[in-house]
């Protein structure tokens, strides 16, 4: 055996992609140089590790197990890394955070410091829906997460950061009379939501039940980007978060119309599992949160917190 940890690599996203070109892509190598690493590749082993059927590309059983074997040896050619800089006094690792996908506005303020005061650690930062973040969670998968409603049924230890108000917005290119009851608009307009399994979804779905507004049609989009461009639009009214829409309130392309029971107020909590034995790295990472999530909150979300 004469493979390199270049081909590793190369075969590694192969085997994810399902695709020579996408992996080439991502690699930021043309296509015939992936194909030729891929080829050498294969030639260390009498088994094959793809099949072409049909123009498409399929990875084998036995090139499913050798992709393991190369993600073990890949991580353990990073941690031979890491444990290298570590002799040398630094701090030097990755921290593998998951966050629901209105985190995005949150989550990179509580790290800038601490990665700024640490340039040897590497950071895996996953921004994606509720139940992907409880999975990545459950799988011991990451060493914290950031969610605004706390999943049900886990032993977890958590840190509060701040609050997380979802108010009822909508855009101001749609003529709308404030004299006009809120119930009657959605005879109207559609009411939008977020996607099957977002925390923001459920606190309105909750909401609207107990109000008894009347859904004369549903919008159903996956990404609050999505969510803030149909509102612009005038495609209809939503309950959204506040922390990202503070650009288009400014810019008078969003409002928020007042309405009583609203905001809704949760909080966003940094968790992980009660029993995760904590690596250097993150034990540094929540030594960071305890101490500098206060000037934090002061120093970026005050407007937020006073709004």
């Amino acid at each position: 055996m004469d493979y390199t940890l270049h081909q590793l690599k190369i075969f590694m996203k192969v085997v994810e992609c399902q695709s020579i070109t996408k992996a080439s892509e991502e690699l930021f190598l043309t296509q015939p140089a992936v194909s030729i690493q891929l080829k050498k590749f294969q030639e260390q082993f009498s088994i094959p590790l793809t099949e072409v059927v049909g123009r498409k590309l399929y990875v084998t059983d036995f090139g499913r197990d050798i992709a393991k074997s190369a993600h073990h040896i890949m991580a353990e050619i990073e941690a031979i890394n890491y444990k290298t800089k570590s002799f040398k006094g630094q701090l030097a690792g990755k921290l593998k955070i998951s966050s629901a996908s209105t985190g995005k506005y949150v989550m990179p303020f509580f790290l800038f410091d601490f990665l700024a005061k640490n340039p040897k650690i590497d950071l895996e930062l996953d921004v994606t829906n509720k139940i992907q973040v409880v999975t990545s969670l459950k799988q011991n998968e990451v060493d914290f997460s950031l969610v605004s409603t706390m999943p049900e049924n886990l032993n977890l230890k958590s840190v509060k950061l701040l609050q997380n108000k979802l108010f009822l917005v909508g855009g101001t290119r749609v003529n709308r009379n404030p004299k006009t009851p809120i119930k009657n608009l959605f005879e109207k307009y559609p009411l939008l939501y977020r996607e099957f399994g977002s925390a923001t979804r459920s606190h309105m779905e909750n909401f609207i039940i107990a109000q008894d507004w009347p859904k004369h049609k549903t919008i159903v989009l996956t990404s609050n980007e999505a969510l803030k461009q149909a509102l612009i639009a005038g495609l209809g009214y939503s309950i959204m978060p506040l922390i990202g829409i503070k650009n288009e309130l400014k810019n008078g392309d969003l409002e928020i119309i007042p309405y009583k029971g609203l905001p809704i107020i949760s909080h966003w909590h940094l968790i992980w599992l009660a029993a995760k034995r904590l690596s250097p790295i993150a034990e540094a990472y929540l030594e960071f949160i305890e101490q500098e999530k206060d000037r934090i909150i002061k120093d970026t979300f005050d407007w937020f917190e006073n709004y």
